[in-house]
């Protein structure tokens, strides 16, 4: 193999490993509700059941991935004194087509997320990565920061339905597993607080841990 060849592959390799490393700092190090505690309302209104996290996950992961996209691709012709008004114009719109997609594809669905779907035009973790990265980078790089964080989003709010779930209800994604209820506090608000709690310390201990190796 030429030399040639060589540092071309390890170009290549290089800039794989850089890609892969913006999506792992929007699961991990970026994560909206175990490392930023940042869109608390769906996070704790939604995750009741596993399915119900899930959902409300990719629905924002889609709307991510897109804002951050047309964000990064306008955000230079756009004047400073109409940024934010613009960048919520943007989002506004993705969320009314994810509205309608629903209503015509998972119309169960969207009727039981209800008001959170609209709520993602106002959801922090949107406009947040559009300031912190989007307007600052390229498309491509902002399509790829908007798959880690949703990743990351829904990944927090499954694991969280699924603890609330399995102690609220003693299911799992709609499947019972024992007979009788569960802890009635884990499907209310005071249960959702507790075990995102416990969530939070146990994410940041493995984490740290995995960094430290």
């Amino acid at each position: 193999m030429t030399s040639f060849a060589q540092k071309l592959i390890l170009k290549e390799m290089s800039q794989f490993n850089n890609k892969l490393s913006i999506v792992r700092r929007g699961m991990v190090d970026n994560n909206p509700t175990f490392m930023l505690i940042l869109g608390m309302c769906p996070t704790l209104g939604t995750t009741t059941s596993a399915i119900n996290g899930f959902s409300m996950g990719l629905a924002t992961m889609f709307v991510l991935i897109l804002s951050n996209v047309l964000i990064s691709a306008v955000a230079r012709i756009i004047p400073e004194k109409v940024r934010i008004p613009c960048y919520i114009v943007i989002i506004a719109t993705l969320v009314c087509v994810l509205q309608l997609l629903m209503q015509v594809y998972v119309p169960a669905l969207y009727k039981t997320l209800g008001i959170y779907i609209p709520l993602i035009v106002v959801n922090c973790i949107i406009l947040g990565r559009a300031e912190a990265y989007a307007k600052d980078h390229n498309p491509g790089d902002s399509a790829l920061d908007g798959l880690g964080v949703g990743i990351g989003f829904t990944f927090a709010l499954t694991i969280l339905g699924m603890v609330r779930e399995f102690l609220g209800n003693g299911s799992f994604f709609g499947i019972k597993l024992f007979p009788g209820d569960g802890v009635l506090a884990f499907v209310l608000a005071p249960g959702g607080f507790l075990a995102l709690a416990y969530l939070i310390v146990i994410f940041r201990k493995l984490t740290a841990k995995i960094v430290n190796k």
